[in-house]
């Protein structure tokens, strides 16, 4: 079982990312997901979370900019961010609690530029 993610990419302040975090592998059930990231020189931080049923969580961070969404068909959970400012810049990673295990994709950058 992995997670793979993709969309980082490099925009400039105000503009919009689309992240997709795809799981793959034998996967019997998938409960929470979520979106961490880590700036340079800090720790990572919680960004999003989305339970099965599709309740939602965010860091007053980005409340009101970022949307956590999932397709359980297709076993992915998406981060759609807009009015982005460089502060967002960072590794963005998903994880899931596949199989009743929790893990982690490999992480995606955003830069933001000013």
């Amino acid at each position: 079982v992995q997670l793979q993610a993709s969309g980082g990419g490099l925009v400039q302040a105000g503009e919009s990312l689309r992240l997709s975090c795809a799981a793959s592998g034998s996967i019997f059930s998938i409960n929470d997901m979520g979106w961490y990231r880590q700036a340079l020189g800090k720790q990572r931080e919680l960004v999003a979370t989305i339970t099965a049923g599709g309740f939602t969580t965010y860091a007053n961070s980005i409340k009101g900019r970022f949307t956590i969404s999932r397709d359980n068909a297709k076993n992915t959970v998406y981060l759609q961010m807009n009015s982005l400012k460089p502060d967002d810049t960072a590794v963005y990673y998903c994880n899931g609690m596949i199989n009743r295990y929790l893990r982690w994709g490999q992480g995606t950058e955003v830069t933001v530029s000013s």
